[in-house]
C-alpha cells in the first residue's frame, strides 16, 4: 500500500516538473517572439494611409505564404488568450496582438488599430522599440 502512495506521488511530482518546464518555455518563448514582432513592425504599421507595395512573388509562394501565415496567427491567438488567463505566466495581450496582426480577416485593420491606441498597449509596445533603439508607433487619430 505505501508502495503505491510512494509511485503515485512520484508521478505527480514528474507531471509538475514537466508542467512547470512547459510554462517556463512557453513564457521564454512569448517574450522572445513579442519582443522580435514589434521591433521589426514598421513605425507607421499602424497609420490608415500607409501603402503596401505590390507583391513581386510568384502566386504559390504568396499562398503558401498565406496560409503559413494565419496559421501561425491563430495559434498566436489562442496561446495568448491562455496566456491571458491568471496564474498561467506570459504575455497573453501582447501574443494576442501579434496574432491578429498576422491572420487575415474582414476589419483587421481597424480592429488591430482599435486595441494598439489603448494608452497602455501603445506604452507597452513603445517601451519594447525603444530598447532596441527603434522610433516610436505612430496611430491614426481616434475615429
Amino acid at each position: 500500500m505505501l508502495d503505491r502512495i510512494l509511485a503515485s506521488l512520484t508521478a505527480v511530482r514528474t507531471d509538475l516538473i514537466v508542467g512547470a518546464i512547459v510554462m517556463v518555455v512557453s513564457f521564454a518563448a512569448s517574450l522572445i517572439l513579442v519582443t522580435v514582432v514589434v521591433a521589426r513592425l514598421p513605425e507607421d504599421y499602424f497609420v490608415s494611409a500607409r501603402l503596401t507595395p505590390p507583391p513581386s512573388q510568384s502566386a504559390l509562394r504568396r499562398w503558401s505564404a498565406a496560409i503559413a501565415r494565419n496559421l501561425a496567427g491563430a495559434l498566436l491567438i489562442v496561446a495568448g488568450a491562455i496566456m491571458s488567463v491568471p496564474g498561467v505566466p506570459g504575455q497573453g495581450i501582447l501574443t494576442i496582438i501579434i496574432g491578429l496582426l498576422l491572420v487575415d480577416f474582414p476589419g483587421k485593420k481597424n480592429l488591430v488599430r482599435r486595441i494598439v491606441r489603448r494608452p497602455r498597449i501603445l506604452r507597452s509596445l513603445n517601451s519594447i522599440r525603444a530598447r532596441f533603439g527603434k522610433a516610436p508607433l505612430r496611430v491614426d487619430a481616434r475615429e
